[in-house]
């Protein structure tokens, strides 16, 4: 099996090439179609989606994502080494125009996260984390070509993160734009009374996982439904940069390719929650 330090120079072009993808249709007018779950789908999302499988293909590795969701558990739970793709996460950011979706490519072994991939189209933000390498934030200027770059080359022109770079603020909470609930604000209401200050980040899609990863938010309370592949690649990237991860009901880990996808409630936390 390929090792997972040689994976991450084509994983990270496969998502950059996805994003600039997804940029083409962002900038035209296009329609939206609703999938069985009544979430919206684009030209994007299966754009993004055609890209990445035809990349990761060549590993031989079984791909799990939000576009190939049906595949059945008595083949998937077979799977010990898999990825877990959201080809576009955030689609409803990506309708509204506000910037907040990302490409999100996590590998995972043994029903745990071992590296991932995000990457932020509209912004060209890359950040990348694996296992025993620790996690990264890079810029992606327009011309930048990443193909055939080692993981070497690619972690000079990177930036090392970790939870504790910008501790020197309010306490911090990072919640969804787009999908609040009362549990999340009674959440906040309650880090109101415990600290002297508390400032409330919105963001889409797993920009929340990145924000606690390089330290611009203490805590991300997910008190709602999450998917596997909305988290996959954001629990590494924060995990490898300090961050822990865990259920909200009984301080458990997050497992992958369940037989039910549907993520229980978690936080994100920096230790200071």
């Amino acid at each position: 099996m390929t090792p997972i330090k040689e994976l991450i120079p084509p994983v990270i072009a496969a998502a950059v090439a996805a994003g600039r993808a997804t940029l083409e249709v962002y900038g035209q007018e296009f329609s939206v179609e609703e999938k069985a779950d009544k979430s919206p789908l684009t030209l994007a999302d299966k754009r993004s989606h055609a890209i990445i499988v035809s990349r990761l293909s060549t590993f031989g590795i079984p791909l799990l994502s939000e576009e190939g969701r049906s595949i059945d558990y008595d083949v998937r739970k077979h799977w010990e080494t898999l990825w877990i793709v959201d080809p576009l996460d955030g689609t409803k950011e990506f309708i509204k125009k506000n910037g907040e979706f990302t490409i999100n490519i996590a590998l995972v072994r043994d029903q745990w996260p071992v590296m991932g991939v995000i990457y932020v189209p509209v912004l060209s933000h890359l950040y990348f984390a694996a296992k025993e390498l620790g996690a990264f934030f890079m810029p992606v200027g327009a011309g930048m070509d990443l193909e055939g770059l080692s993981l070497e080359q690619l972690i000079s022109k990177a930036k090392a993160i970790d939870v504790c770079s910008q501790n020197v603020r309010p306490f911090t909470i990072v919640g969804s734009r787009s999908h609040a609930t009362p549990e999340l604000e009674a959440y906040v209401s309650k880090k109101r009374k415990e600290h002297e200050t508390v400032e409330f980040i919105s963001a889409g899609s797993s920009l929340k996982f990145c924000q606690v990863a390089t330290g611009a938010a203490d805590v991300y309370p997910r008190l709602g439904p999450t998917m596997e592949w909305d988290t996959a690649a954001g629990h590494v990237i924060a995990e490898c940069a300090g961050a822990s991860v865990f259920r909200a009901d009984d301080s458990g880990p997050l497992l992958y390719n369940k037989e039910n996808l549907l993520n229980p409630w978690f936080f994100v936390s920096n230790g200071r929650h």
